[in-house]
């Protein structure tokens, strides 16, 4: 999917939701009659695990039965797809795929599941800000001034990362790529520990996950120069987006989709999206959701299964172009 086609696509999901069969439909019919389980290949308390919680906890109450959110964490997402993979197409299982997931099969070939030939995209569920942030000792105050600072002063700046292969990572490489500039990669393992050597001054910059700079940016510890969203991030109105800045096309943010095991009746698929849709427009649900960090996006299925696709490519020729590996 070409840059325009992705811009058509985010912006098109907010029309694809307003369909007023959408609701009628989901309440129709027998199912379901029992639990409705949902892998979260992540542990407790991240980004697609808080996710999780608040969608499922609207579907519940609309179809009057359990939802579970099953942790399976480990492998940066590896245990919980693999197994997700394996679950019965019974309209009764669904999986929280992420960014990494899309990341993944660059980095390792020999996936025991394929995240497209082995799921049946549902839906879109939110969209997670990257946030391009210096230290403010750093005398750049905008994303052209960082380029021109880096090109002036080379080999002097780094930035840092939640982790090698991670999306906060990538958004670097594909930084540097797409501007000339050269950030050396520092990994962390996670978040918290990047961001505190941006803070102490460490590191001076840093592609971080929405939630990671919030409270920073609030109390001056951090500067914001850009988010990767498409459009101006409603956790960040102030901020412009990287390219609006002036890095035409530039793109780049976490996110999580709900998937179904390969099989799965397509009519259930259809009633999920539906109410998935109205839970990701419930305005408690949002307001939480927000709050957290994260931006709900709700879409069709072949909206996800476009944007899935497109994410593979995209990421496969950053990952390709930087030459990133993993080891293990």
């Amino acid at each position: 999917m070409h840059s325009a086609q992705r811009r058509r696509f985010i912006a098109g999901l907010g029309a694809s939701v307003a369909a007023p069969w959408l609701p009628c439909l989901a309440r129709a019919g027998a199912w379901p009659d029992h639990a409705v389980s949902f892998i979260v290949p992540f542990p407790p308390g991240g980004p697609v695990d808080t996710t999780a919680r608040f969608v499922t906890r609207p579907l519940g109450r609309l179809w009057s039965q359990p939802t579970i959110v099953d942790n399976r964490a480990g492998a940066g997402g590896i245990v919980g797809a693999q197994s997700a993979a394996k679950q019965e197409p019974d309209g009764y299982h669904y999986f929280f795929a992420s960014i990494h997931h899309a990341v993944l099969p660059s980095l390792r070939p020999n996936l025991r599941y394929d995240i497209q030939k082995d799921f049946e995209p549902v839906g879109m569920a939110a969209v997670f800000p990257i946030v391009l942030v210096v230290n403010p000792k750093l005398p750049v105050h905008s994303v052209s001034e960082l380029i021109a600072y880096d090109k002036a002063h080379p080999g002097e700046l780094s930035f840092a990362s939640s982790g090698t292969g991670g999306g906060t990572h990538l958004a670097g490489e594909l930084f540097n790529s797409m501007t000339g500039t050269k950030l050396k990669h520092i990994p962390y393992r996670g978040s918290a520990p990047a961001m505190q050597d941006v803070l102490a001054g460490q590191v001076q910059v840093m592609f971080a996950d929405g939630p990671s700079a919030m409270g920073h940016l609030k109390n001056g510890g951090i500067r914001a120069l850009g988010v990767g969203n498409l459009k101006r991030s409603a956790l960040f109105p102030e901020v412009p987006t990287i390219a609006e800045a002036g890095v035409a096309g530039y793109e780049a943010y976490s996110w999580s989709g709900l998937l179904a095991p390969r099989g799965t009746p397509g009519d259930v698929i259809k009633r999920v999206n539906a109410d998935l849709v109205t839970a990701l427009n419930d305005a408690e649900t949002a307001k939480g959701m927000l709050a957290a960090g994260a931006e709900p996006m709700p879409g069709t299925p072949e909206e996800f299964r476009s944007f899935l696709a497109s994410e593979l490519r995209k990421w496969h020729e950053v990952i390709t172009k930087a030459g990133i590996t993993v080891e293990g």
